[in-house]
């Protein structure tokens, strides 16, 4: 993992620093490393997002940088951590894009993936209008709506992060899914 993050050339120190707490020297089972570089105006802005895997624990790392501007007249990065008792886990989706989808194989490549983890630390509740089904209405029948978790949701692709990071991001995925059922059982 470390090399991971000093391969990804964003302050490696820091994050890793930040991992270190969090990981209270706990055995890294699966790990995910995705550094992310947007466009903000004239600004490049960058992001990494760690995610480890322990016995125990799902570790989410995130360090972000903030340029200087009038407030703050010099740059500054800040890294979070957070550490989620496995058994707090009550989702872990996995969206596969794939091109041919005819010709896929077992095992094959994935060139998106989308991994979405929940645990109940922050919910998003989708509303409409609720109807009855009969278009001359024009009753008032409320809202109806879902409510899901979305705590985490890493957006990893081959054009963009490369082969290598897409694969460790469905290795991530199938051990923390295999951690959250063992668990349960």
């Amino acid at each position: 993992m470390r090399s991971d993050i000093q391969r990804s050339g964003y302050y490696p120190e820091l994050v890793s620093d930040a991992l270190s707490t969090a990981l209270a020297e706990e055995q890294v089972m699966a790990y995910v490393v995705h550094h992310e570089a947007t466009f903000d105006r004239d600004e490049l802005r960058r992001h990494v997002t760690v995610l480890a895997l322990t016995p125990t624990r799902l570790i989410v790392g995130h360090t972000d940088e903030h340029p200087a501007d009038e407030v703050h007249p010099k740059a500054s990065a800040s890294a979070s951590t957070e550490a989620v008792r496995i058994e707090k886990v009550d989702s872990v989706v996995v969206t596969r894009v794939v091109s041919e989808p005819a010709t896929h194989q077992v095992g094959g490549p994935a060139s998106e993936v989308v991994l979405t983890i929940g645990w109940g630390a922050v919910s998003r509740i989708d509303l409409e209008p609720a109807s009855c089904g009969d278009p001359q209405c024009e009753a008032d029948h409320g809202y109806t709506g879902t409510s899901s978790n979305d705590d985490l949701a890493l957006r990893v692709s081959l054009v963009a992060d490369g082969a290598d990071v897409v694969e460790q991001a469905l290795v991530f995925a199938a051990a923390l899914s295999a951690a959250t059922a063992a668990r349960r059982s």
